[in-house]
């Protein structure tokens, strides 16, 4: 039976598993929209393809299979941008198809026409042009094998809008299989050797490919070996914080006892992680091209492998395919090591009281107390993610969100995207006021789509990163000074719940009002400027 391209297209998301996607609507893929509208397929309307995008990519987290996104033409494509790159930063796996000129106009400057290959050539593991109905399963199907196979990130298909007309009798595609490459039984023994002979090892988490099973299949090996373990650049719910094994995240602003660890280490097992610039503080705790410490670095892309540094012993593997084959090694000499590592984890969540009547500490401390270990907590960029980072412990994988790429605007949209696919969890953004203005108006998406998120809005009145490095600079900030609304005025206006929380001990029964509301819910936290910035120092927000 012959079918349209649209319908052929939505026919192989179905196969591949696809039951949400993230849009804003436009007339380059019409018939694209409506074959989903005759489809099982969840859509979600956004406010901005960048919220859009953003949401896929947390989807993609969440689940392991390809967030979708759906824009049109070149303003579409370029604000979706952001969130490719953070797909491609972060490893997710994301499928982005974009509505594109006819095949007629292609190559004139057509309106609205852009070059997608050159657009995301260097954020996109693959751009496609799919201009044949005919060869819509296969591409399809390629599409999201790619998105998922070896290191994950983001695919991009521009669809011409005549195509979607055409009409072919061609079979479906079967489901797509990613491909994870698996260890040689004899570099893992290697690594093992490697492990029980060390005195002083770390073992470090991070990249994309992961999975519940993975965290408990390290920890495990972690506790039975006396190894202990960091997460990289926010990837701290990969593990279980409150393991006896964990050691603390390579974060900015990261704990200078474990900066030591690191570079006092005589064998690193880095587990999926790129090893990037934040985790190893601008590279210096590992030296490129060949670090002083014995490096076993695993990766599913071999591209990876000596990329930045040359590893003792480079492994292509998957996360969780190389963790499910390690084993307990003889680690009895290092369990003066192992509580070492966790006090300094522990003494890392105290901190000095700030300038200021409502402490971040303090209301991360209470959020750690508070939530169970399925809640999500999102952020976006910012000086106020380094308390989120430091001050709360996630218990489970699947927990946190937040970009690896370090774009502003993230926090909301992902904490939305969290709650349509997990309405039975606890979704809490945290955010900054000129991070929160990047993203709020997706509060009408949030109150439209029934998703009762909790948005905590750091307020400073500053871009604090900025000023921060501006006074350290130049002794005075330039444009970063913000006006911002009645935060409060603002979520009402949409139809969410807002209060003011001024002291810090309000934030508690705020905070409790925010959660029950049944509505999405902001609370704006007023705090003092130099808490945050700009001469707070990043030792004072270290604790040391």
């Amino acid at each position: 039976m012959k079918r349209t391209a649209a319908r052929i297209l939505v026919d192989q998301l179905l196969v591949h598993g696809v039951d949400t996607a993230f849009c804003i609507p436009g007339e380059s893929y019409l018939g694209v929209l409506d074959a989903i509208g005759e489809s099982p397929i969840r859509l979600v309307t956004t406010r901005h393809e960048a919220a859009a995008a953003n949401m896929a990519e947390a989807y993609g987290k969440l689940t392991g299979r390809p967030g979708l996104c759906l824009v049109t033409r070149a303003p579409g494509a370029t604000h979706a941008a952001v969130g490719i790159h953070t797909a491609y930063q972060d490893s997710t796996p994301l499928v982005l198809l974009v509505g594109h000129v006819p095949r007629a106009h292609l190559g004139r400057e057509a309106f609205q026409e852009l070059d997608y290959g050159r657009l995301f050539g260097e954020m996109a593991k693959w751009v496609a042009l799919a201009d044949d109905a005919a060869g819509l399963p296969e591409l399809v199907a390629e599409a999201f094998a790619t998105a998922t196979s070896g290191r994950p990130g983001p695919v991009v298909v521009a669809l011409p809008e005549d195509v979607q007309a055409d009409e072919a009798e061609v079979p479906d595609a079967a489901r797509y299989v990613p491909a994870r490459p698996s260890a040689a039984p004899g570099d893992v023994e290697r690594a093992l050797e490697l492990l029980a002979a060390a005195e002083r090892p770390v073992l470090v988490v991070g990249g994309g490919g992961w999975s519940e099973q993975a965290g408990r299949d390290v920890i495990a090996f972690a506790e039975a070996s006396n190894v202990p373990v960091a997460a990289s650049f926010r990837r701290q719910d990969y593990v279980d914080n409150g393991s006896r094994a964990y050691a603390g995240p390579l974060t900015i602003g990261m704990d200078p006892k474990l900066a030591q660890r690191i570079q006092d280490a005589d064998v690193l097992l880095a587990l999926g992680t790129r090893l990037g610039e934040v985790a190893t503080r601008q590279y210096s705790l590992l030296e490129p091209p060949r670090p002083r410490q014995t490096l076993i670095h695993v990766h599913a892309d071999p591209r990876e492998l000596g990329r930045v540094y040359e590893a003792d012993l480079a492994i292509a593997s998957g996360s969780s395919e190389l963790a499910a084959q390690l084993r307990p090694v003889e680690g009895a000499h290092r369990a003066a090591l192992v509580e070492e590592a966790r006090a300094d984890y522990l003494a890392n969540l105290r901190h000095d009281p700030l300038p200021g009547d409502v402490q971040l500490g303090d209301v991360l401390a209470h959020l750690r107390e508070r939530l169970p270990e399925d809640a999500v907590l999102t952020n976006g960029a910012g000086n106020y993610t380094v308390w989120c980072h430091r001050f709360y412990e996630f218990r489970r994988y699947g927990t946190q969100l937040a970009p690896c790429a370090g774009a502003m605007g993230y926090g909301i949209p992902a904490a939305i995207a969290a709650k349509l696919l997990h309405p039975e969890r606890a979704v809490v953004c945290v955010s900054g006021d000129g991070d929160f203005l990047m993203s709020g108006h997706e509060l009408a998406t949030a109150v439209q789509y029934g998703a009762p998120i909790v948005v905590l809005v750091v307020n400073n009145g500053m871009l604090g990163t900025i000023r921060m490095h501006q006074e350290r600079q130049f002794g005075r900030g330039v444009a970063t000074d913000l006006r911002n609304p009645d935060f409060v005025a603002y979520a009402r206006a949409f139809g969410a719940h807002g209060a003011l929380v001024e002291h810090g001990d309000d934030f508690p029964a705020a905070f409790e009002e925010a959660l029950g509301a049944g509505r999405p819910a902001l609370l704006e936290l007023r705090v003092d400027p130099e808490a945050i910035t700009p001469r707070a120092t990043l030792s004072q927000i270290r604790g040391g």
